[in-house]
């Protein structure tokens, strides 16, 4: 099979296109093919093992996740939609011909590949049948990741309609900072989803577009430093690592909080999260926002685009393309 491989740490072009190995499944594993990837930013950050600005102790525990002088894994990437084509024995949650989308489990990652096994009780699970792989695989990274941090802000997101009936006084007020990244645009649907007032933090030219995925009210950061504003938030959530605590104490209501995917801890994700997150793309609630998608074999190319900075929602990587049906006439 074709994978896209990695022997050292670096730029975009350690990024190889190489012939390996096709994977076996075990027994609790199935064997999926891959026909969407993603390129986010912590897959630059696993490739580039740029850890700048992260402590000592931080830096050692990566490298002894990730590998010290070379990736541990070879073929990188985190999120995958495909098709199961064989499970193990003992699996049974799955079946032949399932149509999935899935985070890789415990860093063993594989997602830059044609094949890929997965144990069964990854965070995996049937993809919205209203969605291509291309548009399922620009889910999970932000879904899950803004799902997790709103939540530990105490939004109440949740199945039902409890949100669309709560008291006036319970309407959170809730500021997301990087609002037109994977994680923020993921963040402004699901805070809209629960109810929330909405305002995200952008550039220029992405504040119509904020607007349009459900933000009642857009600050351009750069021409206005939101800290300044006569406001108050109930939840500051600094979706892209570039905030600090100091810069918006002053902006939290006197029981708000300030959550960041930088500072305050990794995000936990369940399989029952993913389903969840399903249930929101079938129902319309949900949408994928894809900037860029590129070829297989433009993968360097992906992570070059990614590491500016400036990518708007998800960069979609097509693996294989999408088998269509003929229909005689």
């Amino acid at each position: 099979m074709k994978a896209i491989v990695s022997s050292k740490y670096g730029p975009p072009e350690v990024l190889q296109l190489r012939e390996v190995k096709k994977p076996t499944p075990k027994s609790n594993e199935v064997l999926v093919t891959v026909y969407a990837t993603a390129v986010n930013s912590a897959d630059c950050r696993m490739r580039s093992l740029d850890l700048k600005g992260v402590p000592r102790i931080q830096r050692i525990l990566y490298r002894l996740i990730l590998g010290f002088l070379k990736p541990r894994r070879a073929i990188q990437g985190l999120y995958l939609a495909g098709e199961i084509e064989e499970i193990g024995c003992s699996v049974k949650k799955f079946k032949i011909g399932d149509q999935i989308y899935a985070r890789t489990p415990n860093m063993k990652l594989g997602a830059y590949a044609e094949f890929a096994c997965l144990p069964e009780n990854s965070i995996m699970g049937l993809k919205p049948n209203n969605l291509t792989y291309e548009e399922a695989v620009a889910i999970p990274f932000g879904g899950l990741t803004a799902l997790y941090f709103l939540r530990k802000g105490k939004l109440q997101i949740e199945s039902g309609e409890k949100h669309d009936c709560r008291p006036e006084h319970q309407t959170q007020k809730v500021l997301i900072y990087g609002a037109s990244g994977a994680v923020g645009s993921a963040a402004v649907q699901l805070a809209k989803y629960d109810g929330a007032i909405v305002t995200g933090v952008c550039s220029t030219e992405n504040l119509e577009w904020v607007k349009s995925i459900g933000a009642d009210d857009v600050v351009d950061y750069t021409k206005e430093d939101f800290a300044k504003r006569n406001e108050h938030f109930d939840l500051v959530f600094d979706a892209v690592g570039k905030l600090s605590f100091q810069k918006c104490k002053n902006v939290l209501t006197a029981d708000g909080m300030y959550l960041s995917v930088a500072e305050s801890g990794h995000a936990k994700m369940e399989p029952e999260d993913l389903t969840f997150l399903t249930k929101l793309v079938e129902a319309g609630k949900l949408k994928p926002i894809i900037d860029r998608c590129y070829p297989f074999e433009q993968m360097a190319e992906a992570h070059r685009y990614v590491d500016k900075g400036h990518k708007k929602g998800n960069v979609v990587i097509t693996v294989k393309q999408e088998k269509k049906i003929l229909i005689q006439q």
